[in-house]
């Protein structure tokens, strides 16, 4: 869990907001100040106090807020637990209690981590579950009984067709990140699920952003929701402590301004965002070439490899994690200094999702967007929704003085490490994998690279054109029979044996 004790805006002098003063229990207080966390960001500060009396609740802010506590801290505290004073009468213990859903595994376990902080002194038992991963953990844990269950739509409803997931005595539904859940598609999931929840549970509702589709999906599973803002209608949905810089780049030298501004002084841990999986995976190899200690995430890995990939990264062994979004949807890790758009994103939501990685919980962030010439009208429109003020990038090269200035990269930094050495072997470079073995990892046509396909290219200008072909031997009845001489041009043809 990572949350400072000021959030943007607010002054050691006006935080002085406790948690005590919102209503919240004394062990989860002392769980949460072992953590340093004692006074409440805005959107926690607001929340709070409503979901403790057991309203529904709509919670509108921007990403990297301290939504999680928001809706954990009252979510924990509504428990019946054998501490409680009304244990005796409840009749449901070992059912669970609360359901958490996330659009996505990784924004599932950073939720469960979180509230398993805050109910250090509680004793509550939390479980999550997500697919891409066995059945028999989850299956025994929730035998075993549990209070509350943090997951993913479609595995969680996988488990309660199979009967294994019963959410007849859940108290509190909690919705995060509502609009990640539409651009995936789980908001049909999101409505069976809640439909096996009884009809007076308490629901809190999370989102960056309210769509048209989140507002009816609010009216239909919520009783008279409080909306709450931790900002003015008017506010920007970029996170005002991300500086952001949008730079006009070419293709080809985004990897060398990328190498350059890992070696800044003022540079951390680095998020590069890609538009595919193919992308992602070169990149993040020729940043291995260049000497980097990188790593990426994207839909070829399992979740296995995904799990090691962010914790490697959480850990600080790898600086540089490069992802495509579905797969980077709900990553927290502390200490992101930087996020690169390597290429522009497809919408002003994902472009918000993006930098919102960086410049998290009232910490310092720089986004830094690559343009290049074809996505110009992408990014203006981009520009345009959000009320950015960067509609004409300036062109920059990995040589140009305003980006070495922008981000405090030295004068002479290369974008390879010295002694950095080029490796050729299929370990290190995903592009050859993929030459070599057409489809293994989903792109079996190589989208992304046209130039690759073989279905309607002419002769090749380096002579193998003029290479003789494997013969075509024609059998009948197991005879080798030889071709008439107008097949051959005229010229006979040399009999082979059955091994031909």
């Amino acid at each position: 869990m990572t949350q400072t004790d000021f959030p943007a805006g607010h002054t050691q002098t006006d935080a002085t907001t406790t948690f005590a003063d919102l209503g919240v229990a004394e062990p989860i207080i002392r769980a949460l100040a072992d953590e340093g966390i004692t006074h409440p960001f805005p959107i926690q500060e607001l929340a709070i106090p409503i979901a403790l009396t057991g309203a529904d609740l709509i919670g509108q802010a921007r990403t990297g807020t301290g939504k999680t506590l928001a809706f954990g801290t009252p979510l924990l505290q509504r428990l019946v637990l054998p501490s409680s004073d009304d244990f005796d009468e409840f009749d449901h213990y070992g059912k669970p209690q609360a359901l958490v859903l996330a659009p996505t595994r990784e924004l599932a376990l950073q939720v469960s981590t979180d509230l398993t902080v805050a109910a250090r002194h509680l004793g509550a038992r939390i479980i999550t579950i997500y697919g891409g991963v066995g059945y028999d953990e989850q299956l025994d844990a929730l035998r075993e009984g549990v209070e509350v269950v943090v997951g993913t739509p479609g595995r969680l409803l996988d488990l309660a067709h199979r009967h294994a997931l019963d959410l007849s005595a859940v108290r509190v539904m909690v919705l995060d990140e509502a609009d990640e859940m539409l651009d995936l598609g789980f908001l049909p999931d999101v409505e069976r699920l809640s439909g096996m929840t009884p009809g007076d549970r308490q629901t809190l509702m999370f989102s960056a952003t309210m769509p048209a589709q989140i507002v009816a999906l609010a009216r239909s599973s919520l009783r008279q929701p409080v909306h709450v803002r931790a900002e003015g209608q008017d506010a920007q949905a970029t996170v005002p402590d991300t500086t952001q810089y949008i730079y006009q780049a070419h293709e080809l030298d985004k990897p060398e301004i990328i190498g350059k501004l890992l070696q800044s002084p003022a540079t951390e841990k680095v998020m590069v965002f890609t538009r595919t999986k193919r992308s992602a995976q070169r990149l993040a190899d020729e940043l291995v070439d260049r000497g980097f200690a990188a790593g990426s995430i994207h839909g070829d890995l399992n979740q296995a490899q995904r799990e090691k990939t962010l914790k490697r990264f959480r850990r600080g062994e790898t600086k540089v994690l490069v992802a495509t979004d579905v797969a980077a949807r709900g990553i927290d890790v502390s200490g992101v200094s930087h996020v690169v758009n390597y290429e522009v994103p497809d919408d002003p939501q994902q472009y918000v999702h993006r930098i919102g990685r960086t410049g998290r919980a009232g910490n310092l962030g720089v986004a830094v967007t690559l343009v290049d010439w074809q996505d110009i009208t992408r990014w203006k429109v981009i520009n345009k929704s959000l009320g950015l003020e960067f509609n004409e990038p300036a062109e920059t090269y990995s040589t140009s003085p305003h980006l070495l200035a922008d981000l405090q990269i030295p004068e002479g930094t290369t974008g390879r490490l010295p002694g950095a050495v080029p490796h050729h072997d299929d370990k290190h470079h995903g592009d050859h994998k993929h030459d070599a073995h057409k489809g293994k990892h989903g792109d079996k046509h190589h989208g992304d690279d046209k130039h690759h396909g073989d279905k309607e290219r002419g002769p090749r200008d380096d002579g193998s054109a003029d290479r003789p072909r494997r013969k075509r031997v024609r059998r009948r009845n197991g005879e080798v029979v030889e071709p008439a001489a107008h097949e051959t041009g005229g010229h006979p043809v040399a009999q082979q044996g059955p091994e031909a």
